[in-house]
């Protein structure tokens, strides 16, 4: 037969076996949690920022557009330099 001893460290190794299963179920549980998390605000920051380029993108258009419709700049006279008097 087995002892007492025996039976009741059987039970409080159980016990434990069982506590370590759930703090690792818990712990991959905030694992998930946060990784949803951080995916999710990376998806939305990438959204943000592909709609900021696309922006930037059609205001350079709109700049180029409204350049070409203006015309060549005029050109602008150059200055002489003048020679330089020894002292």
């Amino acid at each position: 037969m087995t002892s007492t001893k025996s039976v009741e460290q059987r039970m409080v190794a159980a016990a434990k076996k069982a506590s370590r299963e759930s703090d690792a179920l818990h712990a991959l549980r905030d694992y998930a949690a946060e990784k949803a998390r951080v995916d999710a605000n990376t998806i939305r920051l990438r959204a943000l920022r592909l709609e900021k380029e696309a922006a930037e993108t059609r205001a350079a258009a709109e700049l180029a557009e409204q350049t070409k419709a203006a015309g060549p700049a005029p050109k602008r006279a150059r200055s002489r330099k003048r020679p330089e008097t020894p002292v």
